[in-house]
């Protein structure tokens, strides 16, 4: 167990450039263990990129992440992406190969194939029957893949989970279940949880910590609570009277 006085996660000055292209500014924060944290932002403000630093799909170009006390650019690759689930915005799982094999593919990689009882149990923790692990993936709707996507990211026992997008492509109905699920996941799991979302209104009802990006820094960092009563600045409040506008117009639709 890592020592409580340690962050899970903290970001040192990250910087990341494409070319002449600065997507993450000088962004430095400390994740405490268990929170659960949403990176916010409009499109191109450089939350995806941020959250890639952390497994290494997108290296930071100056600045250091570390991850539980260790600088991930100085672990192995494999192992420190073993030590981290991450959840696709395009779920990503392989076609040619059933559910039970998409969630089972790290470890087996790792050449520590899981039991089939470990499979079950991972469809039961994301409320999936068993039987679905010789279902092909297009046997299943969105949501029940997203779901294997999240199973496959829980596979390894991680304590961080990533999340980029994951539920944009879902219908509202089954985008809030599944948003519950991974949140009672989450406190279930005594997982540190960095979730990417455009939606502020799912920031709001999922986070503990709203952290909001505006053109590669980091320009909020509040509690949901904080937002919803105006702090943040000017970029967050933007976002914030999104999802308070249609709330007051349904509002008016009801009377």
């Amino acid at each position: 167990m890592i020592a409580s006085d340690i962050p899970a996660l903290e970001f040192r000055d990250v910087r990341k450039s494409y070319g002449a292209t600065q997507a993450v500014r000088g962004v430095s924060l400390a994740i405490d263990s268990g929170q659960f944290v949403a990176l916010v932002g409009a499109s191109g403000s450089g939350k995806s990129t941020l959250l890639k630093t952390i497994n290494r799909l997108a290296p930071a170009s100056s600045g250091e992440v570390v991850y539980e006390g260790e600088p991930v650019a100085g672990l192995p690759l494999p192992a420190l992406r073993r030590r981290i689930g991450y959840v696709f915005q395009s779920i990503g799982l392989f076609p040619h190969m059933t559910v039970g094999e998409n969630i089972g593919i790290g470890p087996r990689l790792a050449k520590q194939p899981l039991a089939p009882n470990r499979i079950d149990e991972l469809l039961e923790l994301v409320e999936l029957d068993a039987d679905m692990a010789t279902r092909m993936p297009d046997a299943l709707s969105g949501g029940q893949r997203q779901r294997v996507g999240v199973a496959r990211a829980l596979a390894g026992h991680p304590h961080l989970l990533l999340m980029d997008e994951p539920f944009g492509a879902l219908d509202p109905i089954t985008r809030n279940a599944l948003g519950e699920s991974v949140r009672k996941l989450h406190d279930e799991l005594d997982l540190t949880t960095v979730m990417v979302t455009h939606d502020m209104a799912e920031a709001l009802l999922l986070a503990d910590r709203v952290l909001v990006m505006d053109k590669g820094r980091i320009v909020a960092d509040e509690t949901p609570q904080a937002l919803l009563e105006g702090g943040g600045g000017t970029v967050a409040q933007d976002l914030v009277a999104v999802p308070r506008a249609q709330a007051d117009r349904l509002a008016e639709l009801s009377r």
